[in-house]
Formats: structure tokens, C-alpha cells, sequence
């Protein structure tokens, strides 16, 4: 390796000084600035995010909302006073990236949500690539990312379980910080005194106190990443135990498929290639505890020297059957976005599971020697996959309309069996187009069921046990009483959106007061209703609810021993329908 430190060792880097590599001077305002930056990031996600959640987010908030949080996650984690204009430089840029991501994926289907799988890529490519970019900061000469593959493995191993476990003791930090914050604001609660509870109530300053908790955690942290680094050997440790526990059972596991065969598989509850995929994940997670940061931090116990290679070698089959599984779900149900996510992920695991194999083939009782340089390539290899995979470059909605289109047209699915419901909300604007051809179909079944699906608000309309029939409006389907009182706009577009009526077959209101209604729903004829409020508050919008069913707060008595004592005789309503309590009691 041709790479150099960065820079010497400073002559005071050591006083006072609790970090790991000498070259990073201490740095003892890091908590406050990490706080203060994550604080400002949390109030200008709030900003961002906050809006009528009636309503979808714009996609330039969610957007802009995506790059704040990941800039900021990404600087506080990855920054250094040592060349921190390239730790700078590396947030912005994958806020940007992952900002354009959620841009894109906003945009793609209906919902307007970015929380799809592009994004999911997205951000898998950031995890992997912050270690990527905290060696090569450490080792490189300048600011050339050059042949990543010759980075020192020990340091990029012990940079991507220390981010994991800062990361993890910054969440719980997180956890603990707002159960104090409620714990001193309800001990003013009891004296009267309520700011720190109304600003509990704001959910701004919640915001604020997460995003503060989190940098100042990992500030905290950073400043003494010595004992973080005993953490995580800690952490190691007590993981590298289970390696005999999952090794065994793998190894009982894949025996027995010799005599019951994979049928089993198939008629069990649950997604095989899922479950596949989560033990091979574990596999490698608990063989990279054993075999540690390099051939001095491997594990010496012999039990636990055994057990790396089997579950080293274990990943191989578990992502062959979890191949296999997909494959059969393709065929049997065509292709979705999430089956061609799904394998790809077996694929990475195929190629985990080859190399695993490889080194324990290759390096036998010293495989880790091997393993390792070839995981650090295979690292690269998927950011830069997953990174590729989140671009808009490959449109996974293309691949599944056109082959769900061929097996409708192919008679291999039903009319009433096909998903309609994915055409419209999952597949973009290729599944909508598909739908709009459909709906000019002469075969009136089929173009009934695309208009049902393009006129459809929401996917749950168009997953019956009737197939895609769409619901009448909500104007045909809700009955007044009394019936010579309307209801205002706003009402009935409250109304239309609360679980009792959204999905509905017959929707009544009824009248109780000037400013609350009962609502009664029943989804199809036969089934029980559904029943609730709707009320207008203070600021005169109508909200689910009954705005009036608090309890009274016990007002203050001179003497209670001679107070005098009486029942009333409250006087209640109830809904009937057909003579038949549908409510408890109200008012």
C-alpha cells in the first residue's frame, strides 16, 4: 500500500486527549457544535415536514427535508478538525444525492411518499460509504479517492463497527434524553409551572431536542473513541459467543433439508427467501465478530475459530435457497419492484456466499486472511450498486407492467386475481399508462376494472374479495339526519376521510349539535358499524373526535366533612338503529 498518514502526530494531540489515533487532536467544543448543528438541522426538518397531514408534502419538502437530515447525520458522524472540509464536502454531496433520490421518488408514484426502495438504496450506499470515506481520509495523501480496494482493512473494519455503535448509543441517548425531559417537566407540572411540558407538546422543539441529543451524543463520543472502541470489542465479544449458536444451527438446519427437502419451505407461513436472507445476514455478522479487525484481533477460543468458517460457508446455501424461492415467486406471481429488489439482494448474498467459500477453501483455518480484502471490494461493489440502483436510471415500473400486461394478456392470471391496485400505486407512470390503455379496451371486464383502478384514491379501495369495483362517491353514499340539514363542505371532506367512511358502503351522519356530528359506517351489508365524532374546534375546522368529552377538574371545596352531598340525575343519548344501541352513552 502506497497510502501515508495524513498528517504527523501533533505534540499536543495526547493531553487531555482520549482519542484513538494520535493524528486527531482533541477537540473539546465537538459536543457542543455536533448539538447545535443537529439542533438546527432537527427545527429545519420540522420546517420542512410540517404541514396539513390531509394533504400530501410537497416533493421539493421532501426533498430538501431528506438532504438536511442525511447532511447533517452524515458530518456529525464522519467529521474530524483533520481535514474536516472533506467531511463537509462528502455530506453535502450525498444530501444532494439522497435529496434528488427522494425528489425522483417522490414523484413516481401517487402517494408522493420518498420512503420507497430507491431510497432505502440510497441510504445503504451512504452507510457503506461513510467508513469508505473515514479510512481514505485517514490514510490518504491528498484528496485523490483512488483505489479504495488498498485502504488498511483493520482501520475501515473498526471505523464501520464504531460508527454502528455511536450511532446506536446516540439513538439511546436520544430515548433517555426525552424521558428526562418529561420527567423534570412534569415535577413543574405539579407546581404549576408548565413550559417545559406545553414545549414537549410542540413538535418543533421535539425536533430540536432530538436532533441536540443525537450530535451531542455522538460529539460526546467521538471525543472519546477509546473507550468507544473498548465498547466495541465489548460488543464483539458478546456477539462472537452466539457464532457457535448460529453455526450449529445452520449446520442442523441445512442437513435435515437433505431428508425433508424444500417443500417445507414453500408451505410454511412465512417468505422463505426473507428468512434466508436474515440468517445469512446474521451469519456474516457474527463470523466478522470472530475474525475481528485483522489476524492479531481474530478470536483464539478454538470453539469460536470453527465456527467462522461454517457460517462463512453457510451463507452460500441459505442465499441459494432464498434465490430459488424468488425465482418460484416470479414465476408463480410475475414480476413486482419489490421481487426485482428482492433479488438483488440474493444475488449480493450469492456473491457473499462465493467468496465466503472461496477463502474458506482457499486460506482454510486462516480463511479471515483471504476473506477480508475480498469483502472490502465486495463493500465498494455494493455502494456503488445500491448507489446506481437508486438513480432514476432503471425503471423497475417498465420491467413489472410489461410483464404483468403479458401475463394478463396471456390468460395466465384472472381478471379478478390481477393487481389492479399495483398498476396504479407501485409500478409509476408506465403502470398508470398501462391502466389508461386498458381502460379503452374492448373487453368491457377489463375496462371496467382499469377505470375502477384510475379513479381510485388509494390503493385499499381495490383490494376486496370483489376485485377492483370502486366506491360511489361519498355524496351517494352518505345519508343526513335530519335530512333537510346539510353539511358543510368542510364536514363532509372530514367525514370522507375517517376510518368509519372512507371505505363504506352506506356512511351516516347525524346531527347532535351545532358543532358535532355522529358518524355510523358499515363497510358491506351484514357487517358491524363503525362509529365516532366529528367536531369543530376552536379555530373552526372539523376534526375526528368528540371535542367535548373531557372530564371535569375537580374545582376547589371549603370543607368537605360539611359540605353538603347530592346525586344528580345526568340525562344521556345513545344511536339506535332499528331499536338497537349501536354507542354508549354520551353527553
Amino acid at each position: 500500500m502506497t497510502d501515508a498518514p495524513a498528517t504527523t502526530a501533533l505534540a499536543d494531540s495526547t493531553r487531555g486527549s482520549a482519542r484513538l489515533d494520535d493524528n486527531d487532536p482533541p477537540w473539546p467544543l465537538r459536543p457542543w457544535i455536533m448539538a447545535a448543528i443537529c439542533a438546527a438541522a432537527g427545527l429545519a426538518f420540522h420546517a420542512l415536514v410540517d404541514h396539513n397531514y390531509e394533504d400530501g408534502l410537497a416533493q421539493w419538502r421532501s426533498a430538501l427535508a431528506t438532504a438536511v437530515a442525511v447532511a447533517a447525520v452524515v458530518f456529525v458522524l464522519g467529521v474530524e478538525l483533520r481535514r474536516w472540509s472533506w467531511a463537509l464536502g462528502f455530506a453535502l454531496l450525498w444530501g444532494v444525492v439522497l435529496g434528488l433520490i427522494a425528489w425522483q421518488t417522490a414523484a413516481y408514484n401517487l402517494q408522493g411518499s420518498p420512503i420507497e426502495w430507491p431510497f432505502w438504496s440510497g441510504m445503504l450506499a451512504v452507510l457503506v460509504a461513510t467508513p469508505l470515506f473515514q479510512t481514505r481520509r485517514d490514510v490518504a495523501p491528498d484528496w485523490r479517492f483512488w483505489k479504495l480496494w488498498q485502504m488498511p482493512y483493520d482501520r475501515l473494519h473498526s471505523h464501520a463497527w464504531t460508527d454502528a455503535v455511536i450511532g446506536a448509543a446516540s439513538l439511546a441517548f436520544v430515548g433517555i434524553a426525552f424521558l428526562l425531559t418529561f420527567l423534570i417537566s412534569e415535577m413543574f407540572h405539579l407546581i404549576g409551572i408548565d413550559l417545559i411540558r406545553d414545549l414537549l407538546n410542540d413538535e418543533w422543539f421535539g425536533w430540536m431536542l432530538a436532533g441536540a441529543a443525537f450530535g451531542g451524543a455522538v460529539g460526546l463520543l467521538r471525543e472519546r473513541d477509546k473507550l468507544v472502541a473498548t465498547l466495541q470489542r465489548l460488543v464483539m465479544i458478546v456477539l462472537a459467543v452466539l457464532a457457535p449458536v448460529l453455526a450449529a444451527a445452520l449446520l442442523i438446519f441445512l442437513l435435515s433439508l437433505a431428508g425433508t427437502g424444500l417443500a417445507k419451505l414453500w408451505a410454511s407461513g412465512f417468505s422463505t427467501a426473507a428468512l434466508m436472507l436474515a440468517a445469512a445476514a446474521f451469519a456474516v455478522l457474527l463470523a466478522n465478530a470472530v475474525i475481528g479487525n485483522g489476524t492479531d484481533d481474530r478470536a483464539t477460543n478454538p470453539l469460536l475459530r470453527w465456527a467462522a468458517p461454517v457460517l462463512a460457508v453457510a451463507v452460500l446455501p441459505l442465499a441459494g435457497i432464498a434465490y430459488f424461492s424468488m425465482q418460484l415467486r416470479i414465476g408463480q406471481y410475475g414480476w413486482t419492484p419489490e421481487r426485482i429488489w428482492g433479488l438483488i439482494a440474493t444475488l449480493i448474498a450469492l456473491a457473499y456466499g462465493i467468496i465466503g467459500l472461496w477463502a474458506v477453501v482457499k486460506g482454510r483455518r486462516d480463511f479471515d486472511d483471504v476473506l477480508r480484502p475480498l469483502q472490502q471490494k465486495l463493500a465498494i461493489g455494493v455502494a456503488l450498486l445500491a448507489l446506481f440502483l437508486a438513480l432514476p436510471v432503471l425503471d423497475f415500473g417498465v420491467i413489472s407492467t410489461r410483464d404483468q400486461m403479458a401475463r394478463l394478456n396471456s390468460g395466465a392470471v384472472k381478471i379478478e386475481k390481477f393487481d389492479w391496485a399495483a398498476l396504479a400505486f407501485d409500478f409509476g407512470p408506465r403502470g398508470r399508462a398501462a391502466l389508461n390503455d386498458l381502460a379503452r379496451s374492448p373487453y368491457k371486464d377489463r375496462a371496467d376494472a382499469a377505470k375502477a383502478a384510475l379513479a381510485a384514491a388509494n390503493r385499499w379501495d381495490l383490494t376486496g374479495p370483489k376485485g377492483p369495483v370502486l366506491l360511489k362517491p361519498i355524496a351517494e353514499r352518505l345519508r343526513i339526519i335530519p335530512a333537510d340539514r346539510a353539511l358543510p363542505a368542510e364536514a363532509i371532506e372530514r367525514i370522507a376521510g375517517t376510518y368509519m367512511c372512507s371505505r363504506a358502503r352506506a356512511c351516516v351522519a347525524l346531527w347532535l349539535a351545532d358543532d358535532r356530528i355522529g358518524v355510523l359506517g358499515q363497510n358491506e351489508p351484514g357487517e358491524a358499524t363503525q362509529f365516532d365524532f366529528v367536531s369543530r374546534n376552536a379555530e373552526g375546522r372539523w376534526v375526528q373526535g368528540d371535542l367535548r368529552r373531557n372530564t371535569p377538574q375537580p374545582q376547589m371545596i371549603d370543607d368537605l366533612s360539611k359540605a353538603t352531598i347530592t346525586v344528580e340525575t345526568v340525562p344521556q343519548r345513545r344511536i339506535q338503529i332499528d331499536g338497537v344501541p349501536q354507542t354508549a352513552t354520551f353527553d
